[in-house]
């Protein structure tokens, strides 16, 4: 008797194995390359400025005499981030404020991929319209090599935190690094992503 033939098995998705992208990743790689490349007249699309990574850093000075408000601001910036961050240390004693050598003064996060791109949404057009009386962000703010900052007083313009489960008002420093040559490139790429700077 012969055997039976066995089913094949179902084909999967197309996309089967494909690393999910961010909303953002795909506009860039849609609508942002094909602009920058006629705005700056680049050949190829390696020449193309891009964000490599996000740097989130929170000072936390009081810990200095509260080691509980440490684990608050970790909390707060896991929540922001969706990524754990590190507590960063002093690399020298200051005198003046009372800091030794290797005390717990902040917390930091570095993000890339997939968490960059969705932190990014997020900051835009979110956190950014909830600032008080928000008349846009400081268009001077880079370093002179395509990389940006920009400073935030109120960690609650963000969604994922709770005003009523904060212990206190802290604010964080957000360094944006690129890929960008110099700081019109730099620019032309965050004003792609929709910053709204106001010069």
């Amino acid at each position: 008797m012969a055997k039976k033939k066995e089913a094949a098995a179902p084909a999967g998705p197309a996309n089967a194995g494909a690393v999910p992208q961010a909303r953002l990743q795909t506009i860039y790689r849609e609508k942002i390359v094909p602009e920058l490349m006629a705005k700056f007249g680049f050949t190829s699309v390696m020449q193309v400025p891009r964000l490599q990574k996000i740097t989130l850093n929170m000072g936390v000075s009081e810990a200095v005499s509260d080691k509980k408000v440490m684990d608050n601001a970790v909390s707060d910036l896991t929540k922001i981030a969706g990524q754990k961050p590190v507590v960063t240390m002093s690399k020298r004693p200051i005198a003046g404020f009372k800091i030794r050598e290797g005390q717990a003064i902040g917390t930091m996060v570095t993000l890339r991929g997939v968490r960059m791109y969705e932190f990014l949404d997020r900051f835009v057009t979110v956190a950014l319209p909830r600032v008080r009386d928000f008349r846009g962000i400081s268009g001077r703010s880079f370093d002179g090599r395509g990389n940006y900052n920009i400073g935030v007083k109120e960690q609650v313009i963000f969604p994922e935190i709770e005003y009523e489960k904060i212990d206190v008002i802290r604010g964080m420093n957000i360094s944006i690094t690129t890929s960008a040559k110099n700081d019109d490139e730099c620019k032309a790429l965050l004003t792609a992503f929709k910053f709204p700077f106001k010069n």
